[in-house]
């Protein structure tokens, strides 16, 4: 723990807005909730794309028996399990952001589509856990079932906006925190990390990484992670997305990240991450992965980080 500077307090700013959206390297759109797949018999238009991040397993559901799955690449799948109607995927660190990898499946059933082709994309932040796909029309309850998901992560999405839109109508500094009710009684408290460390090819290396944690009198919070990010290539690197993944494999969720703004060759930026937790929460060692958008210019690992 150490006393925060005013160019530290400057920085706890970021801490009442959100991050600079800015336009993304193309991603297939991922789904929190359960996701549904119709097929057709007719071919196609378009190979249905799924996401997918390393040891988070990926569970499809079909309305037939399966009669047999082949897997691109399945040695680098640290589980390929079917079993009746399922079918069960754990990619391996093998397996890196942006590699798209086929998947088909045959049917026992010999009615048409006899079998479907997906195609897995190793997504920079984001995984869909559970995919149900159709060959046939889905029933009422299946129709009143993601009715009832699509209301409620709308109504997850409205209370996230009317938060952001209530912080940033808000005061900047100091006053903006104390007006949002992330000081409390305890303030910020903020810890210099000092056993981050990041892979030897990375092509940017960690000069400095801070994290914060702020709790409000009313239990909410937020956690932080300001990162001076230098670029040792050569070619600029412009991060798109980030993700902390616990030591169980856990991911955390509602992250913001930024500016998200190029990194030119030989100079440092900084870069912030951010997401509400509780006291109780973000707890233990985490691993930040930062993703760009440039094609061959690398993603970032950064192992060792923990929160106040």
């Amino acid at each position: 723990m150490f006393a925060l500077s005013s160019s530290a307090l400057l920085g706890l700013t970021l801490l009442t807005a959100p991050a600079e959206a800015t336009e993304r390297a193309p991603l297939p759109a991922c789904e929190a909730g359960t996701r549904y797949i119709e097929l057709t018999a007719d071919a196609p238009s378009k190979t249905p794309e799924v996401c997918i991040r390393p040891e988070l397993s990926l569970t499809m559901f079909f309305d037939a028996k399966l009669a047999r799955v082949e897997v691109a690449g399945r040695e680098r799948f640290r589980r390929v399990k079917m079993m009746d109607d399922t079918l069960t995927l754990v990619a391996s660190e093998a397996l890196h952001d942006g590699e798209h990898v086929p998947v088909t499946v045959y049917f026992q059933d010999g009615a048409a589509p006899a079998s479907v082709t997906f195609v897995l994309v190793l997504h920079p932040s984001q995984a869909e856990r559970q995919v149900e796909v159709s060959r046939h029309e889905r029933t009422l309850a299946s129709f009143r079932q993601g009715e009832q998901q699509a209301r409620a992560e709308a109504q997850q999405c409205r209370a996230e906006k009317a938060r952001l839109q209530a912080e940033c109508s808000g005061q900047g500094g100091l006053t903006g925190l104390i007006v949002n009710g992330w000081l409390g009684e305890t303030g910020v408290v903020a810890r210099l990390l000092k056993a981050v460390t990041s892979l030897p090819a990375d092509p940017l290396e960690a000069q400095k990484v801070v994290s914060y944690r702020a709790i409000g009198p009313d239990g909410r919070g937020r956690v932080a992670l300001e990162v001076e990010l230098f670029n040792v290539g050569s070619v600029a690197w412009t991060p798109t997305g980030a993700a902390l993944v616990g030591s169980m494999r856990e991911e955390l969720t509602g992250l913001t990240v930024g500016p998200l703004e190029p990194i030119p060759p030989g100079t440092s930026r900084r870069l912030v991450v951010e997401l509400e937790a509780a006291e109780s929460e973000a707890r233990g060692t985490f691993t930040l992965k930062l993703s760009a958008g440039e094609a061959g210019t690398g993603g970032v690992t950064l192992d060792g980080v923990t929160f106040p």
